[in-house]
């Protein structure tokens, strides 16, 4: 089967197998947020990047053997819904950006500050703060040892443009931070995996960055 990251809400996750992780991609809620688990091919052990919606469909997803934590993206709500249930029922650690977890009404164990390693199993994946959607977002980047980079963006990054930002100088630091942290250490196949709808490559975006700057968002 040909992963292809476009999922629908009601419908099934759409499976990416790499060598050493597998990435199971499902979409929930009002909102179509992605909620990503990722299984550490060697020890099975599991991570969720954001408890969106819908407890349920992630609870199924994850499955009797659990998950061993919880990342959330950033601080906005549809992001974080499912999230007290999925830790009631699974005991897992809670993750987020140091600065977005007050935002966040479940406690979070672990403050993840830029360049931090979160780990699921043997798997390390690559913390970096990006600033302008919310304070404290991150994002995180699992640089594949078999092949091409994986990013998991939240709502900083998605095809045809950053996320949404309110004011000019909130657009700068976010387009700032992209530059710097992604599309400037990481090449064009690097797989982009956003909190919302379709995947995309940083090759895909990176020759529309220019435009993103003229237009402002």
């Amino acid at each position: 089967m040909t992963y292809t990251g476009e999922v629908k809400v009601g419908g099934p996750a759409d499976v990416h197998e790499l060598a050493d992780l597998m990435i199971s991609k499902v979409a929930v809620g009002p909102m179509n947020n992605n909620a990503y688990l990722l299984r550490c091919r060697a020890t099975d052990e599991q991570l969720l990047i954001d408890a969106a919606a819908e407890a349920g469909t992630l609870l199924s997803l994850i499955g009797d053997d659990g998950i061993a934590s919880v990342v959330t993206t950033h601080r906005h709500g549809d992001h974080w819904g499912a999230l007290a249930e999925v830790v009631e029922a699974t005991g897992a650690r809670t993750y987020a950006g140091a600065l977005d977890a007050e935002g966040i009404p479940v406690a979070t164990d672990v403050l993840v500050a830029d360049g931090d390693t979160v780990t699921v199993g043997r798997v390390s994946l690559t913390a970096r703060h990006l600033v302008g959607h919310t304070p404290g977002s991150i994002a995180l980047v699992y640089d594949d040892p078999h092949g091409h980079a994986h990013v998991f963006t939240g709502d900083c990054l998605f095809p045809g443009g950053p996320g949404r930002t309110t004011q000019p100088e909130e657009f700068n630091s976010l387009m700032d931070g992209l530059e710097a942290k992604l599309f400037g250490v990481l090449p064009d196949e690097t797989w982009v995996y956003p909190g919302h709808g379709n995947d995309t490559t940083l090759g895909a975006e990176r020759p529309h960055l220019a435009e993103w700057r003229e237009r402002g968002w």
